[in-house]
């Protein structure tokens, strides 16, 4: 075994705690990561607390890792000892189902292997970023380009994806109007790669506050959605909403801003039920769908799309003793756009 140094939760209420974790010694198709960089999504305060469902404990959260290949297992043939790689929301597939053969692994039939809080095929518990080193099969690693930094990478394997593949999917694109509604750390990833794709770009957000950033970082338009004269004002107009936001909202109200035909898709995931009026949906023909991550081809792509274009995560880097404090802050939606844990600092008590 592997011994790795990490911060872990043992209870729903926290606090994190230095503890030492065991990775899997190699096996012949492994790579072993030193992990740099680790990013902190809202999807981990959710998992550590009970939220969506039971925990077991200790719990080391984490699946926005980005770090460098230490270590080859003896059949490894896609990488090499100092690659910069990602690992992003799941580490395994059964790779034999529809899904899988189509590269969706993200939806295999038989339930992906998510990188932490999940049993791997070993029959091990799964332990995520927050951590110094992890070990993954090289078919669930990806290749980070040389002029995205690595702390800036880290959020792109989770934020960058989650927000990319739906943009994907239903087309955002020149001639398309795309709303985002909510401007946190998935929220301004949508706006960037939706403007970079060439799609007129509008931000739904509680307020304006953040407008100054949201047109900075590529939105065309800025609306309050507390102010009720934006529904009246916007009704009608988008081909593609995408709700960012992990808390429960009107879903109806956003959808009567749909187009005919128009989608609005779901990439937050609240622990509360969200409720949808049937006449929102079938008075013009619109969808009410679900997107998760992207598959590992997609989340390559997605990662020498962001290359290709300059987009990088806004950022910023803490040390593992402020995790907790960086939890609190995300709960409060009091971070410009996503904390990096500076995985140097996890061994400092």
């Amino acid at each position: 075994m592997i011994n790795a140094n990490a911060r872990a939760v043992f209870s729903p209420e926290g606090p994190f705690e230095l503890t030492s974790i065991e990775r899997r010694d190699l096996q012949p198709h492994d790579v072993l990561i030193e992990i740099k960089y680790a990013g902190i999504c809202h999807s981990d305060i959710h998992t550590a607390r009970g939220e969506w469902g039971p925990v077991q404990y200790p719990l080391v959260p984490g699946h926005e890792i980005a770090g460098i290949v230490t270590r080859l297992g003896s059949e490894v043939t896609k990488y090499a000892i100092g690659d910069r790689v990602g690992v992003g929301c799941m580490v395994d597939s059964c790779g034999e189902c529809d899904s899988c053969h189509k590269g969706e692994e993200q939806y295999c039939l038989n339930g992906m292997t998510g990188t932490y809080g999940a049993i791997d095929r070993y029959g091990q518990y799964t332990q995520g970023g927050y951590s110094t080193h992890i070990v993954v099969t090289e078919d669930f690693v990806v290749r980070i380009p040389d002029s995205i930094e690595l702390d800036a990478a880290a959020p792109l394997l989770c934020a960058g994806i989650t927000t990319y593949s739906p943009l994907r999917h239903w087309g955002a694109a020149p001639g398309k109007k795309v709303a985002v509604v909510g401007f946190g750390g998935l929220g301004h990833m949508a706006v960037k790669l939706a403007h970079a794709m060439g799609a007129e770009v509008t931000v739904l957000s509680q307020s304006l506050k953040k407008k100054e950033d949201g047109l900075r970082l590529g939105a065309d338009q800025y609306f309050a959605t507390n102010d009720p004269e934006t529904f009246k004002k916007l009704a009608g107009s988008f081909d593609l909403i995408v709700n960012t936001v992990s808390a429960k909202i009107d879903i109806s109200a956003f959808l009567s801003l749909l187009k005919l035909d128009g989608t609005m898709v779901n990439v937050g995931a609240p622990a509360e039920p969200l409720s949808v009026n049937a006449f929102s949906l079938i008075g013009h023909r619109r969808s009410f769908a679900g997107s998760m991550i992207g598959g590992i081809r997609e989340t390559q792509e997605m990662l020498d799309f962001c290359a290709e274009h300059n987009i990088v995560p806004e950022i910023e880097v803490i040390s593992a003793k402020q995790i907790d404090e960086a939890w609190e802050r995300v709960l409060a939606s009091d971070v410009r756009y996503r904390f990096v844990i500076d995985s140097s600092t996890m061994e400092n008590a």
